[in-house]
């Protein structure tokens, strides 16, 4: 017997022509396949960009600041030292430091839509904490050291004053008992929440107008970044070196990094979702090529007959498996990239999508089709030659 031996072009093109003739049949069968990569892209592609738009913004907020917190106890309030900021601007890898405290000043005016629940804070800070806190004014301008009383309002205090945007005409608030007048509007800082529903005035206006001994209740220091570690204890211990366990020392970035984080306990989840995906799709593709060879055994006993050995049946059914899910990953792996760039250009994220995932998906498309493709392929050629022949 003549034993036909085929090219690879010739391998290739006998294994699409059962693709071709049933085109619908195998653009659902890959549908699968595409669904389950798409699903692997979008998982890892999608939370790397939003980490890379994180990295971004700590970089520009600063990884380099600390907040020191006096740790309160009972019903007792407890401040920091008054000289708080000459004792961090003491210690050696400190670069910058300011304080803030709450002067527990009374906010009032005719347009605060509540006095009691949620009060706005009154709080009095060192020249240097814009610049600590990269601190930006929406509307207005910035403390400066005005002679009169002034405050700058934060974003949510703004905007329960009715002060979202400034009017032409001066306005005043009452904060204890004294009249300032609000100069600007903070934007939100998301490293300084606190001060976005407080009233912020100089350190030198508080003590002028509403208390000669105002005393801190926060601390920030900046430092660079490699020295944050070893940094921590050292603040506690210099501001209250007989109790350091009384100063709780934290990175502001540390609390959006971990709300950033959480967001990826469900990546594994949405892999597994995948994988599933994946599954299904290679069941999908053996069941169409299982009814592939039900449909064909004539043309598979013919070509048995006319001296194709097991192999190239074999081969055959194996090529169309694989094309499949090739095709099914192309299609997964280019969807998935389009829905990244289309999100992450609408949330304002650099877009991110890792090249080796992308060709992690196409291999595992291909596996996928090895697997569905081995016992259709094997079932195909193992029919004999005169009973498929005579298949009706």
């Amino acid at each position: 017997m003549i034993r036909a031996r085929l090219s690879v072009l010739d391998t290739l093109a006998v294994g699409t022509v059962g693709l071709r003739a049933r085109r619908l049949r195998s653009v659902l069968a890959a549908l699968g396949i595409a669904i389950g990569i798409a699903t692997v892209v979008l998982v890892t592609s999608i939370p790397a960009s939003s980490q890379a738009d994180l990295d971004r913004r700590l970089s520009a907020l600063g990884a380099d600041l600390l907040r020191a917190d006096p740790v309160q106890s009972g019903d007792e309030v407890r401040t920091l030292p008054t000289e708080s900021q000459a004792m961090l601007e003491r210690v050696g890898p400190v670069t910058g430091a300011a304080v803030v405290a709450n002067t527990h000043a009374q906010v009032r005016s005719s347009a605060l839509r509540s006095q009691g629940d949620g009060a706005i804070t009154a709080l009095a800070v060192s020249g240097s904490l814009d610049e600590l806190l990269r601190l930006r004014v929406a509307d207005g301008r910035a403390l400066d050291g005005d002679v009169e009383p002034t405050v700058v309002l934060g974003s949510d205090a703004a905007e329960r004053l009715g002060l979202d945007r400034l009017p032409s005409a001066p306005v005043t608030i009452d904060i204890g008992g004294v009249a300032f007048t609000v100069v600007g509007v903070l934007a939100p800082s998301p490293l300084a929440v606190d001060l976005q529903s407080a009233v912020l005035m100089d350190w030198e206006d508080a003590e002028v107008w509403l208390d000669p001994d105002v005393r801190p209740t926060v601390a920030y220091v900046t430092a660079p970044v490699e020295t944050i570690g070893e940094l921590r204890p050292v603040l506690a211990s210099t501001l209250s070196p007989e109790s350091p366990g009384r100063v709780l020392v934290s990175r502001p970035s540390d609390v959006i990094a971990a709300k950033q984080a959480s967001g990826a306990t469900f990546e594994g989840m949405f892999v597994g979702l995948a994988g599933v995906a994946l599954l299904v799709g290679g069941v999908g593709i053996a069941n169409t090529l299982f009814a592939s060879v039900l449909e064909r055994r004539r043309e598979i006993g013919l070509r048995r007959a006319l001296g194709a050995q097991r192999a190239s049946i074999r081969t055959q059914f194996m090529t169309e498996a694989l094309c499949l899910c090739l095709a099914g990953g192309a299609l997964g792996s280019a969807g998935g990239a389009v829905v990244t760039v289309v999100w992450a250009t609408s949330r304002g994220w650099p877009v991110v999508i890792p090249l080796g995932v992308v060709c992690v998906g196409i291999a595992a498309a291909l596996v996928t089709g090895v697997l569905a493709g081995i016992a259709p392929s094997v079932r195909a050629a193992r029919l004999a030659p005169t009973l498929a022949l005579s298949a009706e």
